[in-house]
C-alpha cells in the first residue's frame, strides 16, 4: 500500500467520523471480486450480447428467447457470489451508525446478503421475478439450471417472466427515486465505491450532494467521471480500501 493511499485512508476516516450523515454510493466494481464481472468490462455480458437485443423493453416483445438465454447466464453468474470484505466493511459501517445505508446500481444483493440493512437498489434487483402481463410471482431460484429448451420462460397466462431490473428503455423505478430521495437528504458525506460514473441518470447523484455542501469521498481504481466532483479520492480497489477505511473509522 502506497503511503498517499494510506493518507487517503486517513483523510476519509476523519471525514467519515464527523459526518451527520453519510451514504456509500456503489456500482459494479464492488462485486468484481465476489466473481461478477463489470457488465461493460472485457468478459463481461456486454461483450457477449448485443444489451439492445437482449436486455431492453424491445426485446422483451421480440426477442423474448434471446432475453432469457441472456438472463439464465446472469443467474448462472450470480449463482456463487458470495459478498466480499467490501460489502462486509459496508454492513458492518452501517451496523455501528457510521453510515445511513447504501444507494447502489448493482443487482446482484450481495450487500443485503453482506448483512447491510438499507439498501436502495437504484437499478432494481434480482429478487422478486413476477408475469409482465399478471405480474404474478415467480420463484427464479433455479434460473441457472434452466435449459436452452426450456426458454423463454411464461407464466400460466401466456406472459413473459422477467426481473424486476431496469432494461434498457425503462425509466428508473418510482419506489427508487423515492427511496433515494429520502436516504440522500440531509447526507453531508456521499462515499462512491467502484463505480466509474459512465450511467445516467445514477452519476447525479453524487453532484447532488455536492452542490448541497457535502463532501464526496471516492475509492475507486484508474480515472473516472467524478473527477472534479470528489474531495477525496483512494485510489484502491473496494476489496483492499474499505477495510482499511473501516478499522480506520473505528479505532
Amino acid at each position: 500500500m502506497s503511503e498517499s493511499w494510506r493518507e487517503s485512508c486517513q483523510q476519509a476516516a476523519n471525514v467519515l467520523r464527523r459526518a451527520r450523515r453519510a451514504v456509500a454510493f456503489t456500482g459494479a466494481g464492488i462485486s468484481v471480486p465476489s466473481g461478477i464481472p463489470d457488465f461493460r468490462s472485457k468478459g463481461g455480458l456486454w461483450s457477449k450480447y448485443d444489451p439492445v437485443e437482449v436486455a431492453s423493453l424491445q426485446a422483451m416483445t421480440s426477442n423474448p428467447a434471446g432475453v432469457w438465454r441472456f438472463l439464465v447466464d446472469t443467474a448462472i453468474m450470480f449463482h456463487p457470489a458470495r459478498p466480499n470484505s467490501a460489502h462486509i466493511a459496508l454492513a458492518e459501517l452501517e451496523r455501528k451508525g457510521y453510515i445511513a445505508g447504501v444507494l447502489t446500481q448493482n443487482i446482484d444483493g450481495l450487500h443485503q446478503q453482506a448483512g447491510s440493512e438499507t439498501v436502495v437498489e437504484y437499478h432494481g434487483g434480482w429478487d422478486n421475478w413476477y408475469c409482465r402481463r399478471c405480474y404474478k410471482g415467480w420463484d427464479h431460484s433455479r434460473a441457472h439450471e434452466l435449459t436452452p429448451g426450456e426458454l423463454p420462460v411464461r407464466c400460466e397466462c401466456g406472459g413473459l417472466i422477467r426481473p424486476p431490473v431496469v432494461f434498457f428503455g425503462e425509466g428508473i423505478p418510482q419506489d427508487a427515486l423515492r427511496e433515494s430521495d429520502r436516504l440522500l437528504s440531509g447526507t453531508d458525506v456521499l462515499l462512491i465505491v467502484g463505480t466509474s460514473g459512465e450511467v445516467t441518470p445514477a452519476n447525479t447523484l453524487p453532484r447532488r450532494v455536492k452542490n448541497a455542501g457535502g463532501t464526496v469521498i471516492e475509492i475507486n481504481l484508474g480515472r473516472t467521471w467524478y473527477e472534479g466532483v470528489s474531495d477525496i479520492r483512494v485510489d484502491a480497489s473496494a476489496e483492499r480500501a474499505l477495510p482499511v477505511l473501516y478499522d480506520l473509522v473505528v479505532s
